[in-house]
């Protein structure tokens, strides 16, 4: 069987296979489809979590939770997409401002810093106004990607952001430094989580909220791409998912491009279907 022949249907049964679980799952949610509607129906859901917060509705698809702002775009896209998942989601989306909202007095660590990777366009949009605290810092990663510092905490991750930094006593250069040092002794080492795949598979990091942020440690991927002869092409579909390939024939790079896309359409928290090139100094885009 040819190459070309075995990445098509191992995409055409993992894109069917994905077809089958939503169709199983799409029973009728009460819940609103409508914008406004929906904006509404998540606000009530917050307002009864958080009691002791006014949840204000500023315009459709958008809410202040106090001084928090919090966009609904990417739920309501989900929900859209994936009727059987949506309640779920939500419940997953109020328990993350709830706990975002408790945790947003707790005075910044260094030890609790870490790094995750995010669109440029999504800090452009949602973050825009994350609240009183300053902007959030970002450095940018590959074309399309930047690298944000978080604070991690038992309750939640929260963006850290200029008030944050200034409370710490360090440039943005440590900031930096410090949260990809905290991420690189926080999870599992690389050679343990990653194998080499062979030509016609694609490989999978997933189950850790932390494994896209695994594409800010550009050296410790240098293994993996010199067990595949070199070559290592990644997506990162969601924002805790990283698919690779070790070959990068046109019918691989298709087939790979065409499953992030897929998958990134179905995600809660999409992230990117660009295609990125390993090199020892860096990502490069695969265009």
């Amino acid at each position: 069987m040819s190459i070309r022949s075995r990445i098509c249907r191992w995409l055409i049964a993992a894109i069917v296979a994905g077809d089958l679980v939503g169709a199983g799952a799409a029973r009728a949610q009460q819940i609103p489809t409508d914008e406004p509607a929906f904006t509404a129906f998540v606000a009530e859901r917050i307002r009864a979590e958080i009691r002791d917060t006014p949840v204000v509705i500023k315009g459709p698809l958008t809410l202040s939770v106090g001084p928090l702002q919090t966009n609904l775009d990417r739920i309501y896209a989900f929900c859209k997409a994936n009727t059987g998942g949506c309640a779920r989601e939500i419940g997953a989306y109020v328990s993350g401002v709830k706990a975002t909202a408790s945790s947003r007095n707790d005075p910044p660590t260094r030890a609790a810093l870490r790094v995750v990777v995010r669109s440029a366009d999504y800090m452009r949009q949602a973050l825009r106004e994350v609240d009183a605290r300053g902007p959030a810092l970002t450095r940018p990663l590959a074309e399309g990607l930047v690298i944000v510092p978080v604070l991690d905490s038992p309750r939640a991750v929260r963006v850290f952001n200029d008030k944050d930094r200034a409370a710490l006593g360090l440039t943005q250069d440590q900031v930096f430094d410090i949260a990809i040092a905290n991420l690189r002794s926080s999870v599992k080492p690389f050679t343990t989580v990653a194998k080499a795949v062979p030509s016609g598979q694609f490989g999978t990091l997933t189950g850790d909220y932390y494994q896209t942020s695994r594409l800010a440690l550009i050296d410790s991927w240098a293994p993996l791409a010199q067990a595949q002869g070199g070559v290592l092409i990644v997506a990162a579909p969601s924002a805790d998912l990283v698919l690779y390939a070790s070959e990068d024939s046109s019918a691989a790079i298709d087939a790979l491009r065409t499953l992030a896309r897929n998958m990134m359409a179905r995600a809660p928290k999409p992230l990117s279907g660009t295609l990125l090139r390993w090199t020892p100094k860096g990502w490069q885009l695969v265009r």
